[in-house]
């Protein structure tokens, strides 16, 4: 068997996601990097495979997978050495499959909203997304209350998801000191993920986004 082939650009979060879940799982992607800041993804050969034109994509053995979510479901199923971080249990991974749905359609989402037409088109901040990232964040932080993790008594898949766009809330100087939740659970996160590249597959790329950001605010003059 072939190793499945990971299309990716390495500074992108869901990219990220899947980068430490290999990591964890011991598992070796054929990497293709696809720079979609040069239109690489759009390609007939990429569209061709993946219509949506977005990265992550994999492809493993004719399985072409997009969504990062989707794909941490999948690899921790096909390829983990047990049902730790995507539980069988169905209450638990009705759990698991709310955080990763939350983190799609609330929390990330809102992120991208606010930080990103800045970022790549030098937009001004919009302070309306800011509210909505904000209440956002002060959801997962009543979502953690009481929690160790995210939905079960240890580190899955809904966690790696919401690690990584805590930690780019992070690199992004989002003011996390009210949400003591977040800040706990974070510091667990980060503790967990070490041993698996934390620093050089997430910190430093969440980093360099950081600095991308911070470049287009001083072209501006901030606001």
């Amino acid at each position: 068997m072939s190793p499945p082939v990971l299309y990716y650009l390495p500074p992108s979060p869901p990219c990220r996601s899947i980068l430490l879940l290999a990591k964890m799982l011991d598992l070796d992607f054929e990497l293709k990097i696809v720079n979609i800041l040069e239109g690489e993804q759009l390609k007939p050969d990429f569209v061709a495979m993946n219509p949506q034109h977005c990265v992550p994509t994999m492809n493993d053995e004719g399985l072409v997978l997009w969504e990062s979510r989707a794909i941490l479901a999948y690899l921790v199923a096909a390829y983990g050495k047990s049902d730790a971080l995507y539980p069988t249990d169905i209450r638990v991974r009705a759990l698991v499959d709310q955080r990763l749905h939350f983190d799609l359609g609330t929390l990330y989402m809102r992120l991208t909203d606010y930080y990103f037409p800045t970022m790549f088109i030098g937009a001004p901040l919009d302070e309306g997304k800011r509210a909505k990232l904000t209440e956002a964040v002060g959801w997962l932080n009543s979502i953690l209350e009481g929690r160790q993790y995210a939905a079960a008594e240890h580190f899955t898949i809904a966690d790696l998801t919401l690690l990584v766009t805590v930690s780019q809330l992070e690199a992004f100087e989002f003011e996390l000191r009210p949400y003591k939740h977040i800040r706990q659970w974070l510091d667990r996160c980060k503790d967990h993920m070490a041993p698996f590249g934390y620093e050089e597959i997430n910190v430093t790329k969440a980093n360099l986004l950081a600095d991308m950001f911070k470049a287009k605010m001083n072209q501006s003059g901030g606001s």
